[in-house]
C-alpha cells in the first residue's frame, strides 16, 4: 500500500515538463539573451551586450502577455513560471548590468562598490515584490528591474559622444540612482501588463538592434 508521501511524489510532473510550457520558453530566450549580453561584455564589444539586454526585456515581457493570454494552465503552471521569473530577472537585471560596469571601468576596483549595489539592489527590490507582490492592481513600490535595462541601452547611447573618462562617470552615477529608484517608495506603473505597451517595446527593442548593428559594422 503506497504512503501518502508516496503517491504525492508520483503526482508532481517531472522537472524538465516545465520547459514545454510557452511562457516559460519565452523566459529561457529572454535568458540566453542575458547569457550573450554577459559575454559580450566581459569581450568588451558592448554594443552587441546592448542588443542582449534589450531582447532579454522583450523576451521577459513576451512571456508575461502569453501567460495572461494562454487557458488551461495549472496553478503549479503559473507558481513555477513565477519562480522562474524571478531568478531569471536577477540574472538579467542584475548580474547582467553589474558586470557591465565591471566590465567597462576595466575591471577597475573602483566598479566594484557599484556592481555590489546594482546586484544588491536587485536582489532586495525581486524579494520585496516576492513578498508582497504589487501595490494595487497596476502599481509597483520602486522602479521595476525592466526599467533599468530600458534606460542603461539608451543611456550607452552616449559611449560615442562623449570622451571614455567622462562617460564611465555618467554611467556610475546613472547605475546608482536607478538602484536607489528600484528600492525608494515612489509608485511606478506596471508596463508590461499593457499590450500596447508590448508592441510599443518591440518597437523599441527592433530600433535600438538596428542601431547597435549598425554601429558594430
Amino acid at each position: 500500500m503506497a504512503t501518502g508521501n508516496e503517491e504525492h511524489q508520483e503526482l508532481q510532473p517531472a522537472i524538465i515538463s516545465y520547459v514545454k510550457d510557452l511562457p516559460n520558453l519565452c523566459s529561457l530566450a529572454g535568458l540566453a539573451c542575458t547569457i550573450l549580453a554577459i559575454y559580450f561584455s566581459i569581450l568588451g564589444v558592448y554594443y552587441a551586450a546592448m542588443i542582449g539586454m534589450i531582447w532579454a526585456v522583450a523576451f521577459d515581457w513576451a512571456d508575461g502577455l502569453v501567460a495572461r493570454r494562454m487557458k488551461g494552465r495549472t496553478g503549479s503552471d503559473r507558481i513555477f513560471g513565477g519562480q522562474l521569473d524571478l531568478v531569471i530577472d536577477i540574472v538579467s537585471y542584475g548580474v547582467a548590468p553589474a558586470i557591465l560596469f565591471l566590465s567597462y571601468g576595466k575591471f577597475d576596483p573602483l566598479f566594484l562598490p557599484v556592481a555590489f549595489i546594482v546586484l544588491a539592489a536587485s536582489a532586495i527590490r525581486l524579494s520585496y515584490f516576492s513578498t508582497f507582490g504589487l501595490s494595487d492592481e497596476s502599481q509597483y513600490t520602486g522602479l521595476a528591474l525592466d526599467n533599468n535595462n530600458i534606460a542603461l541601452v539608451s543611456i550607452f547611447l552616449l559611449e560615442s559622444v562623449l570622451p571614455g573618462e567622462i562617460f564611465s562617470v555618467v554611467l556610475y552615477v546613472c547605475a546608482l540612482g536607478l538602484a536607489a529608484l528600484n528600492v525608494s517608495q515612489i509608485k511606478t506603473p506596471k508596463l508590461s501588463g499593457n499590450p500596447r505597451n508590448v508592441f510599443l517595446l518591440a518597437l523599441y527593442t527592433l530600433g535600438i538592434t538596428g542601431i547597435y548593428a549598425w554601429k558594430l559594422l
